[in-house]
């Protein structure tokens, strides 16, 4: 039987800061694959580049050597245009901030991803909208703007937002870092359920023992690699 290829591969990924002779190595030698509907949790101390990793996966950031594959897709392969392309049919993206936008309503925001993927079907759209309103547990709550709701609630925007138009590729940066527990737990079990029913890989940054602790498998990331 033949084993089925990683959502996602890192092989060998490397990033510097600055030129000979001050060079600075943010991380090297990392090699870690993501398979279908798994969830990994990298944790680390502050400073060995997690979140620039994580940048680096969605094509936001460049690296200095090594691979990323995406579904067969090398990411080193695809100019500015074309990893912008991708990325907004391909990833997901939760920040620990929200960057939600506080002159549209909960429903426009989490549309976004819908509307630059130029879904004409406004039928279709606005009930996907609503579908994953109910998922995170915002049905009735998309006519209200961002200073409505709270911090949770706002966290669970960016949560349905990143994942209403069914990403293969999920990439959380500390999710929950400004949440209480009992709001944390909640949101990663909206994140956790929704990435592997929907079949994408998820890749979680974190300080939290708790999230971790949620994940598949953790990736604990140093100056030098994987571990």
């Amino acid at each position: 039987m033949t084993t089925p290829a990683p959502r996602l591969r890192i092989e060998s990924l490397a990033k510097h800061y600055g030129e000979p002779p001050d060079r600075v190595a943010v991380f090297r030698d990392v090699s870690f694959d993501v398979a279908e509907g798994e969830f990994v949790a990298i944790v680390g101390e502050s400073g060995v580049g997690k979140s620039t990793l994580l940048n680096c996966v969605a094509g936001l950031d460049h690296w200095d050597a090594g691979r990323i594959v995406v579904d067969g897709t090398d990411l080193g392969t695809l100019d500015a245009d074309a990893r912008a392309l991708w990325r907004r049919r391909q990833v997901g993206f939760v920040f620990q901030a929200f960057h939600v936008l506080p002159h549209l309503d909960v429903a426009q925001n989490v549309a976004l991803p819908l509307m630059l993927l130029g879904e004409a079907d406004a039928a279709a759209q606005q009930a996907r909208v609503q579908e994953m309103l109910r998922v995170v547990g915002l049905d009735g709550l998309g006519a209200r703007l961002p200073q409505q709701l709270s911090g949770g609630q706002l966290q669970r925007v960016a949560i349905a937002r990143a994942l209403v138009h069914r990403p293969t590729l999920l990439l959380a940066d500390e999710p929950t870092g400004n949440l209480d527990p009992a709001t944390a737990a909640r949101v990663m079990d909206v994140l956790a359920a929704e990435a592997r029913s929907q079949g994408a890989a998820l890749v979680l940054v974190t300080h939290s023992e708790a999230a971790a602790g949620r994940a598949d498998r953790v990736v604990h990331l140093t100056a030098t690699g994987v571990c």
